[in-house]
């Protein structure tokens, strides 16, 4: 090699790796993040072959915890937590004490130190996202009421942690670990000076950022780059993640956390997901992979039970005291399964515990590795527990028993609970894209009295459409949570007026994921596009140049004195066979909901 620079091998061997253990995770049914951990190991110093550089890879992960805080922050919803409070609250905060305790005991009984099962308890405690959010929508119960109980108790886990890392640095020297410089001072002026610092922080974030950011990400996003926008959102999470580190002695992870406390409850919180996303996904992917280089796998030959008796606690201590902490709050059985299983596993959190654990002198390298290990195994079994837990929820309905009389009972309690975007839109059209042809679409809809939600990347359309009173989402419609604030799971149909054929595909997906019955209507510019979408069981797909030719076809034979029904005739039979790329589910019907549309149009006038 002409240069002695191992950042780009490092990168390269680790993405590389990532996506064929990602790929083949994928494959068989499991998570992508087993793959990513399992490369790591591949380019560790334990496993034979290529060694990346740790030091340079711990770099990188730590823009990835930046990153990955910053996507949690920015999907963190107060409205989500306070909708299901009375149950993730007491609920999370039980279990977490519960973990933490059967940790500290097993780190007790191998002779550990207190700090560290303290450490080693907390990681094995908090599930993670990416996992529990993932197996929610393979299930389809994400947006249901016991999704969102889930959801809202993994939030509360996640506050939880974020406490943690703020004050374990503080307490390591009290704990066994490394002294800090405060090390010498009483508990309460430690944890006064380390509030107080986190408090001081917070205050400026939330009062000065809330106004500030979204502010200046206003006048950026007016500019109309998007790459200017993506840019500002960047250098606002890591701006204030490091910053926060500097000036407030807070981690970077906290920094980054509250960086998108303060935009997710803004109108630009969807746009800026959306544009944070591929980098946010692919230093990720670097973290996962430097946490897989720390893992020795020898482990698990020369700790067999202790292997095992952590994945136990993962999978069967948390779910039990998840079930029966849910069951005791009075909630239907149904719902301590779907939180039981949702919350078998570890991930994010527990990698970002154990690393600093390690780091301040609390945690030994082996616990490190337990961890690991317990996460990799808890994770390639938690689709087996979703299936198992599912099956018994089922015979609890189906059959009588203590369950079954239980579920019945909390079932009404249950039907109480608030649901997110109750007072939004509902039976109406959502039009991806406001240019020319998107806005022709939204009014001619609009003058029958049609409720419409738009969905536009431009934000000074999204404003004009707001100030006359529309209803409008800034953001890419490829990302999930933009089609959930424009209601697609209410929504009659979707139509995409943008011609972006890979990005159609996608958002068809997505709005079907949360809606299988919406119907479809897309635009499109290539007879190859026409029939992937026609596989794809579009309502209909219309290529925009050869509808200009129908027109032109229409006149000219008018034009020659061709009589109208044959006129008429001759275009209908080129858009039945597909001629020119226009393609009708049921050629010659209407669609599912045409009816329901037509019988709207009749009904509204003559009630005004």
């Amino acid at each position: 090699m002409p240069h002695e620079t191992t950042l780009i091998p490092t990168i390269v061997m680790g993405l590389l790796l990532a996506f064929v253990g990602g790929f083949l995770a994928s494959k068989i049914k499991l998570p992508p993040l087993v793959g990513y951990l399992l490369a790591g190991v591949a380019v560790g110093p334990f496993t034979p072959g290529f060694v990346a550089d740790e030091k340079l890879a711990a770099e990188l992960a730590e823009i990835g915890v930046i990153l990955l805080m910053f996507g949690v922050g920015l999907h963190f919803s107060i409205k989500d937590l306070l909708a299901v409070r009375r149950v993730a609250i007491p609920g999370a905060v039980g279990q977490i004490a519960v973990a933490t305790a059967l940790g500290v005991g097993m780190a007790h009984l191998w002779g550990w130190t207190f700090g560290a099962g303290l450490v080693f308890g907390l990681a094995l405690s908090v599930a993670s996202t990416v996992v529990l959010l993932r197996a929610l929508e393979e299930h389809g119960v994400l947006d249901s009421p016991n999704g969102r109980i889930a959801v809202g108790w993994l939030i509360v886990e996640d506050l939880a942690m974020v406490l943690a890392l703020v004050l374990l640095p503080a307490l390591a020297g009290r704990l066994g670990g490394v002294p800090g410089a405060t090390a010498g001072d009483p508990l309460w002026v430690v944890l006064a000076l380390t509030l107080g610092k986190v408090g001081l922080f917070l205050a400026l974030v939330l009062v000065v950022g809330t106004r500030a950011i979204p502010w200046l990400l206003a006048h950026v996003a007016r500019t109309g780059s998007r790459e200017l926008f993506t840019l500002s959102v960047l250098a606002t999470a890591l701006g204030i993640a490091y910053g926060s580190a500097v000036l407030f002695g807070v981690s970077f992870a906290l920094g980054a956390f509250f960086a998108g406390v303060v935009l997710s409850e803004s109108d630009f919180s969807h746009q800026a997901a959306a544009d944070s996303l591929p980098l946010q996904d692919a230093f990720a992917v670097l973290f996962f992979v430097s946490v897989g280089m720390l893992f020795d796998p020898t482990i698990l030959l020369r700790e067999p039970l202790a292997v095992l008796a952590v994945v136990l606690v993962i999978v069967l201590g948390k779910s039990l005291a998840a079930f029966g902490i849910v069951m005791a709050l009075g909630y239907p059985a149904s719902t301590a399964f779907t939180v039981s299983a949702s919350l078998a596993q570890i991930g994010e959190f527990s990698f970002i515990l154990a690393g600093l654990g390690v780091a301040l002198g609390l945690l030994p390298p082996q616990g490190r590795d337990l961890i690991l290990a317990g996460a990799l195994l808890s994770i390639t079994l938690n689709p087996l527990v979703f299936a198992g837990l599912h099956r018994i929820a089922i015979r609890t309905r189906t059959h009588g028993g203590l369950l079954a009389r239980l579920e019945r009972r909390g079932a009404e309690r249950l039907s109480t609970l608030p649901t997110e975007g109750g007072e939004g839109p509902s039976d109406h059209v959502i039009i991806v894209g406001y240019g020319r042809v998107g806005r022709v679409v939204e009014r001619g809809l609009q003058g029958q009295g049609i409720p419409i939600v738009v969905i536009d990347q431009d934000r000074r359309r999204i404003e004009a459409l707001r100030e006359r009173g529309a209803q409008a989402v800034h953001g890419n419609a490829t990302i999930p949570g933009v089609l959930e604030a424009a209601g697609a799971d209410t929504a009659r149909l979707l139509v995409i007026a943008t011609p972006v054929g890979y990005q159609t595909r996608r958002v068809i997906e997505l709005a079907r994921n949360l809606n299988p019955d919406i119907d479809t209507a897309v635009r499109t510019h290539t007879e190859a596009e026409v029939a992937q979408l026609m596989q794809q069981g579009v309502g209909v797909a219309i290529m925009g140049e050869r509808e200009l030719a129908f027109g032109l076809v229409d006149y000219a034979l008018r034009s020659l004195g061709v009589a109208d029904h044959e006129t008429q005739l001759v275009v209908q039979e080129m858009r039945v066979s597909g001629e020119g790329g226009v393609y009708d589910r049921r050629p010659g019907e209407p669609s599912r909901r045409a009816p329901e549309l037509r019988q709207h149009r009749v009904e509204e006038p003559s009630s005004e």
